[in-house]
C-alpha cells in the first residue's frame, strides 16, 4: 500500500485508540496497530484482546501496491506521527512488510509485521440492536463510571450495567460503598435484558465520542457475550463481563423521612476544605444536620487537627448526625449539575440517597440517583 495522509488526522486517530495498546509478552502482535488499505479507505485497528477498536479514514491519494495490510509498531509509530502533525505523510508498505515514511523534511523506516494473526472484530450473532445519541451515552458513562469497583475479585462491579426494562434504559455503577443510577425513560421496553460493559471499553468509548464535535447516532448491538458500537468512522467491540449484576434496586432505601437541600457548590467547597483535617486513612467527615444549618466537621486525633464549617440549608426531619467518606461525597457532588442538591436520609446507619434538586419539575427523559453508604462515627 501507498498513501498520503495529513499528519494531524493520523495522529488524532491513533491517539484515540492508543489506550488499548499495552506490552503483552504472551501475544506481542497486539502491541501493534493493524493498517489495511481497502480502496481509498485506510482501516486502523487496535486491541487488547478484550476490546477492539477500528477506525476508517477516507484518503485522497492511495495506491494498492506492495502489501495492503501490515501490523505497525504502535508506540514507535505514534511517537513519530505525533511529532509530524504539521505535514502530509507519504506511507509505503513494502513486500517484506517494512514501512517507509517520507515528509517534506525527512525519511523514516519501521519494521512491520505480517498481519495474518492479528485479532479480528467478533461477528455478533442473534444480536439485540438499539440506537442512542452520543451525548446521552457520554453523559451516562461519565455519571456512572467513577462509582465502579477496582476489585478484581468482584468483576461484575468492575463495569457499568446497561439494563432495559419498562422503566427505561438504566445505567448503574457501584463498588458497594457508593452507587449511581442514571436512567433514560425514552428507552422503555417490555423486553427486559441487561449486560455489563467493562470499564476500559467505556473509557475508550467516552474519550472518542467526547472528541467528536457532533451529537450523532450510536448503533449498539449485543448478544450474551459481546457488544459492538458503530458511529461515524468508528467500530468498537468487546467481550461483556460475565455473571449476574448485584440486585442494586434493593440497596436503594425508599423510606427517607429526612430531607436536606443545600447549594451544591458551597457544599462541595466546604467539604474539600474540611477534608484536609480528616484522618487520611478514613476520609471521615461528620454531617450534623438541624432545621436550617449543616455543620461539617473532621478530626485527625493522630495529628491533633480539627476542621469545622457551618452552612445554611433547608432541612425537614429530625436532627441527625451521620458519618460520611469525604472522597465519595466529593466524587458525587462533582457529577451534580444543578444549583442545589438533595440528600434523603433515614438513620445514621442507613444509606444516604443523593439527587439533583430543582424547584420546578424536570421535563427531561433523564434522571440521576446516587447513593453512599455511611461510616461509623469515631467515638460514638
Amino acid at each position: 500500500m501507498k498513501f498520503i495522509i495529513n499528519g494531524a488526522t493520523l495522529a488524532h486517530s491513533l491517539n484515540s485508540v492508543m489506550g488499548l495498546i499495552a506490552k503483552n509478552n504472551t501475544i506481542p502482535i497486539v502491541e501493534n496497530f493493524l493498517f489495511e488499505l481497502k480502496g481509498n479507505n485506510l482501516s486502523i485497528t487496535a486491541t487488547d484482546l478484550e476490546t477492539l477498536a477500528n477506525i476508517n479514514i477516507e484518503l485522497q491519494q492511495a495506491e494498492e501496491m506492495g502489501k495492503n495490510a501490515v501490523c505497525v509498531p504502535a508506540k514507535e509509530f505514534s511517537n513519530l506521527v505525533n511529532q509530524s502533525t504539521d505535514v502530509p505523510l507519504t506511507i509505503f508498505v513494502n513486500e517484506d512488510y517494512s514501512i517507509d515514511i517520507s515528509t517534506n523534511r525527512g525519511k523514516y523506516s519501521f519494521k512491520g509485521v505480517e498481519p495474518d494473526d492479528y485479532p479480528q472484530m467478533t461477528q455478533i450473532d442473534d444480536a439485540n440492536t438499539f440506537t442512542i445519541k452520543s451525548s446521552t451515552l457520554v453523559k451516562a458513562i461519565s455519571k456512572t463510571i467513577f462509582a465502579t469497583s477496582n476489585d478484581e475479585f468482584r468483576p461484575q462491579m468492575a463495569g457499568v450495567f446497561f439494563e432495559f426494562s419498562k422503566k427505561g434504559l438504566t445505567f448503574v455503577g457501584t463498588d458497594s460503598h457508593k452507587l449511581v443510577r442514571f436512567r433514560n425513560v425514552s428507552f422503555a421496553t417490555d423486553d427486559e435484558r441487561g449486560f455489563i460493559l467493562p470499564k476500559k471499553t467505556l473509557i475508550i468509548l467516552q474519550r472518542i465520542l467526547s472528541s467528536i464535535n457532533e451529537d450523532m447516532d450510536v448503533k449498539v448491538e449485543n448478544n450474551v457475550s459481546n457488544v459492538a458500537f458503530y458511529f461515524g468512522d468508528y467500530n468498537i467491540s468487546c467481550r461483556l463481563i460475565e455473571g449476574k449484576y448485584p440486585q442494586y434496586e434493593q440497596a436503594i432505601p425508599t423510606d427517607n423521612p429526612n430531607k436536606l437541600i443545600i447549594n451544591t457548590s458551597s457544599l462541595l467547597q466546604s467539604i474539600k476544605r474540611v477534608q484536609l483535617f480528616a484522618n487520611p486513612a478514613t476520609n471521615q467527615i461528620r454531617f450534623s444536620i438541624s432545621e436550617k444549618q449543616l455543620v461539617i466537621t473532621a478530626e485527625d486525633s493522630n495529628q491533633g487537627t480539627k476542621g469545622k464549617e457551618e452552612l445554611n440549608c433547608s432541612y425537614e426531619g429530625e436532627s441527625l448526625d451521620i458519618g460520611l467518606n469525604a472522597k465519595y461525597i466529593i466524587e458525587i457532588l462533582n457529577n451534580i449539575e444543578t444549583e442545589d442538591v438533595c440528600f434523603e436520609l433515614s438513620r445514621p446507619d442507613r444509606p444516604c440517597v443523593i439527587t439533583p434538586y430543582a424547584e420546578e419539575a424536570d421535563s427531561s427523559d433523564e434522571s440521576l440517583l446516587m447513593l453512599v453508604m455511611p461510616v461509623i462515627l469515631m467515638g460514638n
